[in-house]
């Protein structure tokens, strides 16, 4: 996950906030819960996007939104910020950004996985209990399903990638037979 400059300069600063307000996780979660919205409403984007949106409406469109959504304070000034500086656009990097520090500092480790299909609950219940004996910390769990695996399942934490898919084991078998 590559995070623009952006992204991580104000998720930097978000994460001290929140600490200090002790509510890191809160923070985290009406954050996500932003970016869902903004990149499911068209118009939203728009509207933040449009000069000829004021930066009074702007600011007046966030604040309808926090106070509807329960939003903490933090988030709004935090996303109000953004939208006068023109950089709501980075507000998934930020996010993005936010979470991976704050599972940094909680000693949590994020671990992308990613299958052909989608696999019941009890195979990442598994899996997560077994990364978590290799790595010896909490590991979260970011599911994806990539039908072009063929079959199997690859992992990548942090910097480890454990590729154990159909796709990969092709590749090899072919490597070996061509030598």
């Amino acid at each position: 996950m590559s995070v623009s400059v952006f992204g991580k300069r104000y998720a930097n600063a978000l994460l001290h906030i929140a600490a200090d307000a002790q509510a890191i996780d809160q923070i985290g979660r009406d954050l996500r819960d932003f970016v869902n919205v903004w990149e499911a409403s068209k118009e939203l984007r728009d509207a933040f996007e449009n000069p000829q949106v004021s930066q009074q409406a702007r600011r007046l469109i966030l604040r309808d939104i926090a106070a509807s959504s329960g939003m903490h304070d933090k988030v709004r000034d935090t996303l109000s910020l953004l939208g006068d500086r023109q950089r709501l656009r980075f507000v998934n990097d930020v996010a993005d950004a936010y979470e991976a520090m704050a599972e940094a500092r909680s000693g949590r480790l994020r671990a992308e996985v990613t299958t052909a299909t989608e696999l019941p609950d009890s195979y990442f219940t598994e899996l997560s209990r077994t990364l978590q004996q290799i790595t010896g910390r909490e590991v979260v769990l970011q599911r994806k399903v990539d039908p072009s695996l063929v079959g199997g399942v690859v992992a990548r934490v942090g910097d480890q990638v454990f590729d154990g898919s159909l796709k990969n084991r092709l590749s090899e078998l072919k490597s070996e037979l061509l030598r």
